[in-house]
C-alpha cells in the first residue's frame, strides 16, 4: 500500500517541475489519472478487452512481418533473409538499421495514403470528439497518444505529420511524453519473450502497461508543460499541394520518410558512443576500482527512493534501482535482460511485476537522440524547441511508467 502515497508524491513532482503552475489544464490532468486507473481496472481484470489488445498487438506485428519482406528482398539477410551462414549467438544476426528502421518508410508511405483516402482525417475527428469531453484535448494529439501505444516514438508522430507545425508547444510536449512512456508493439514479443520465464503473462503486462501509461503521461505533461485544452489544432495546413492519385501519395510518403530514418540512424549513433566514452572516463576516475563507476549506475542512486515509493521493498529496491538506471542510460531491452537474469530472491514475484510496467517505457538516452533527430527531421522549423522539450519529456515519460508500475503492484491479480 506504500504505493498509494507514492503515485500522490510522483504526481507532486510533476507539479513541482511545471513551467506555469497558474494555467495547468486540470480537467486533463484529472481525468489522465482517472484514465489511467480505470483503464488499468479494466484490462487487468477483463478479459475481452486483454483480447482486443492482443487482437491489436498481432496486427502490428504483421505490419512488421510484411516490412521485414521488403528489407529482406532489399538487403537479403542483413535485412531479415535466410542467413546464408549459421547463427553461433542468438540474435547475432540482428542488425537494427536493417531489420527495424524501415518501418519508418513504410509507415509514412501508409499514413500519406491514408491521408489522401481521408481516413487519417475521420480517424483524428472521432478522436477529438471523444478525448476533448474525456481529457480536454485536441483530435491530432489524441490520435498521436493512441497509436504511442501500439508505434514507436517516431512512427506515431509520422501519422499526424501535417498537424506537428501547428500544435502548441504544451501539446508538442504531451506526444513526446506518450513516445516516452510506451514502447512499439514491434517489440513487446521480444521483451515478453526475455520476461516469459520470471514474469507471468509477460505478453498481457507490457501491453497493458503501454496502455495505462498513455494517460498517464498525458496528465504529467499537462501539469510540466501546461497547454490551453481544446486548442484548435485540427484543421490541417498542407505545406505543398496534395497528392494527385493513391500512388503519388505512397511515393510522397516514403520520400518524407526519408528525413527522419536518416536523423534516427546518425543521432542513435551519436548518443550511444557518447555514453559509452563517459563511462569510459568514468571508470579512470581514481575514486573507486576500475570499472565500478558508470552513468547508470549513478542514476541507480537517484532512482532507489523512486523504486521504493512505487511498492518495491527497501530491500529490494537496490537491484530495482539498478534496472531503472540501466534503462535510462542505455535502454529497456538491456534492463529486460538484467532483470530476467536476476537470481531468484533479488526480486519478489510482486516486485518483478511492478519492474515489469516501471521499465516498459522508451525513456533513455537513446531513445531522446532517436526522438529529437527524428521529429526534428519532420518539422525542421521546430528542431531548436523540440530539443528543448526533449530532456524534459525523457523525465515526464519515466514519472508516468512508474505511476503504472504503482497501479500494477496495487491492481495485478494474484
Amino acid at each position: 500500500m506504500q504505493a498509494i502515497p507514492g503515485y500522490l508524491c510522483l504526481a507532486a513532482l510533476a507539479w513541482l517541475l511545471s513551467e506555469n503552475r497558474r494555467i495547468i489544464p486540470w480537467r486533463t490532468v484529472a481525468g489522465g489519472f482517472a484514465l489511467q486507473v480505470a483503464l488499468a481496472l479494466i484490462l487487468l481484470h477483463a478479459a475481452p478487452a486483454r483480447a482486443l489488445l492482443l487482437f491489436l498487438t498481432r496486427a502490428v506485428d504483421a505490419l512488421q512481418r510484411a516490412t521485414d519482406a521488403g528489407s529482406g528482398f532489399v538487403f537479403g539477410y542483413l535485412g531479415g533473409g535466410i542467413l546464408p551462414f549459421a547463427e553461433t549467438h542468438p540474435g547475432a544476426s540482428f542488425v537494427l538499421a536493417f531489420k527495424i528502421l524501415p518501418l519508418v518508410l513504410v509507415i509514412s508511405a501508409l499514413s500519406a495514403l491514408l491521408f489522401y483516402l481521408g481516413i487519417l482525417q475521420r480517424i483524428t475527428g472521432a478522436f477529438a470528439w471523444l478525448l476533448r469531453r474525456t481529457l480536454g484535448i485536441g483530435g491530432a494529439l489524441a490520435l498521436g497518444a493512441a497509436t504511442h501505444i501500439y508505434l514507436g516514438m517516431i512512427e506515431a508522430p509520422l501519422l499526424i505529420r501535417p498537424y506537428l507545425a501547428t500544435m502548441t508547444r504544451g501539446e508538442l510536449f504531451a506526444l513526446m511524453s506518450c513516445g516516452m512512456a510506451g514502447v512499439a508493439g514491434t517489440v513487446m514479443a521480444i521483451y515478453a519473450s526475455i520476461l516469459g520465464p520470471v514474469v507471468p503473462q509477460a505478453l498481457a503486462a507490457i501491453i497493458v502497461a503501454s496502455v495505462i501509461s498513455t494517460p498517464a503521461a498525458l496528465a504529467v505533461a499537462a501539469m510540466m508543460v501546461p497547454f490551453a485544452p481544446d486548442s484548435d489544432t485540427d484543421a490541417i495546413h498542407p505545406d505543398r499541394p496534395p497528392p494527385s492519385s493513391a500512388l503519388d501519395a505512397i511515393t510522397g510518403g516514403t520520400a518524407d520518410g526519408v528525413g527522419p530514418l536518416v536523423g534516427i540512424t546518425t543521432t542513435l549513433l551519436v548518443t550511444v558512443a557518447l555514453v559509452t566514452f563517459l563511462n569510459m572516463l568514468l571508470a579512470k576516475l581514481p575514486l573507486a576500482p576500475p570499472g565500478t563507476i558508470t552513468l547508470q549506475g549513478i542514476f541507480a542512486l537517484f532512482f532507489r527512493p523512486v523504486v521504493w515509493l512505487i511498492g518495491i521493498p527497501w530491500g529490494q529496491s537496490g537491484a530495482a534501482a539498478t534496472l531503472m538506471g540501466t534503462k535510462t542510460v542505455l535502454n529497456e531491452l538491456v534492463a529486460y535482460l538484467a532483470l530476467a537474469k536476476l537470481p531468484a530472491g533479488a526480486l519478489s514475484p510482486t516486485s518483478r511485476t511492478i519492474m515489469t510496467f516501471a521499465l516498459c517505457g522508451f525513456a533513455n538516452f537513446g531513445s531522446l537522440g532517436i526522438m529529437v533527430g527524428g521529429i526534428g527531421a519532420m518539422v525542421p522549423e521546430r528542431r531548436p524547441e523540440i530539443a528543448t522539450l526533449g530532456a524534459k519529456s525523457l523525465v515526464s515519460g519515466t514519472i508516468a511508467t512508474c505511476l503504472s508500475g504503482a497501479l500494477a503492484g496495487l491492481l495485478a491479480p494474484g
